[in-house]
């Protein structure tokens, strides 16, 4: 296990930045403690268990995959984790949302893989850089059980043409991939393990392979944002006041919701879901699970 990059009073250093505006990623961080992790393991974990067949209109794996920060408390509070923040701050600069938070879950002994894309690709938001994804993992991330390749630099690409796939074993929407090679020389492997974050840039191009360890592979996702960015296909979108303050008033304000699957966070769910799919799934000649 590779040792966190040593913080600055829990900020990044000048060095460290400039590192991740070079690379388009940064890792291993500090994210949170052995405690921390465990326990919101487990509760992602309970939620499995409790809400599988409890009458949700929507199957639960929608719900994980897709703005779980807006129905699911607790990964909100990993989305306004202090520690969290503090990082992405030396990043985004000291006003942060929260533009979307979800699971990226592979079964011990599965071939879900996630093909090699840029995250900006589908959302409306443009080539920016104004836009980080923190990769936080609740069980080992290694090479084993399927983590994240990024590939060096990039990110210094405008957003690439990508096809879409619809692959039974593939975790993105589309089945997303980039069409240029990627030769196996060129990727970094991203080991990190519970306690531990990574962030990468939303034009990083990034991909990960089956997962072929006796434990789950769950990771948190959270993508923020600095609120001057702006949705620029669809209509209007959503964002969570993380940090700091919105002058800019580009995002509908998301509230954090205060239990499980709420009635009120329920109905905002399916308001924003309807209004992002018709961004997501702009030109897809198929229908996704997660966004039907």
């Amino acid at each position: 296990m590779q040792q966190s990059l040593p913080l600055t009073n829990g900020r990044l250093s000048a060095a460290q930045q400039q590192q991740y505006w070079d690379d388009g990623f940064l890792f291993p961080l500090p994210a949170l403690s052995l405690d921390e992790t465990l326990q919101y393991r487990q509760e992602i974990e309970t939620i499995e268990r409790d809400w599988l067949d409890n009458g949700l209109p929507l199957p639960l794996n929608s719900y994980k995959r897709v703005n779980a920060h807006v129905v699911m408390p607790m990964v909100a509070q990993i989305a306004t984790h202090s520690a969290i923040l503090d990082v992405v701050e030396g990043i985004l600069g000291p006003d942060i949302m929260i533009f979307s938070g979800e699971f990226f879950i592979k079964e011990a002994q599965s071939d879900h893989i996630v093909s090699m894309h840029q995250d900006l690709t589908y959302w409306g938001l443009g080539a920016i850089d104004g836009l980080v994804t923190a990769w936080i993992p609740l069980s080992p991330a290694t090479p084993q059980s399927g983590c994240m390749d990024f590939v060096r630099g990039s990110h210094k690409n405008a957003i690439l043409p990508h096809q879409d796939t619809f692959g039974e074993n593939n975790l993105l929407s589309r089945g997303q991939e980039v069409k240029v090679d990627v030769h196996e020389n060129d990727k970094t492997a991203i080991e990190i393990h519970p306690g531990q974050m990574s962030l990468h840039h939303g034009l990083t191009i990034h991909g990960s392979g089956p997962n072929r360890s006796d434990d789950r592979r769950i990771a948190c996702v959270i993508r923020y944002i600095r609120p001057d960015m702006a949705q620029q296909v669809g209509d209007k979108d959503y964002a969570m006041m993380a940090r700091g303050e919105d002058r800019h008033g580009n995002f509908i304000h998301v509230p954090q919701p205060t239990e499980n699957f709420g009635a009120d966070a329920m109905a905002l769910y399916d308001e924003i879901r309807a209004a992002q799919s018709k961004v997501m799934m702009k030109g897809a000649t198929k229908k996704a699970e997660i966004y039907a």
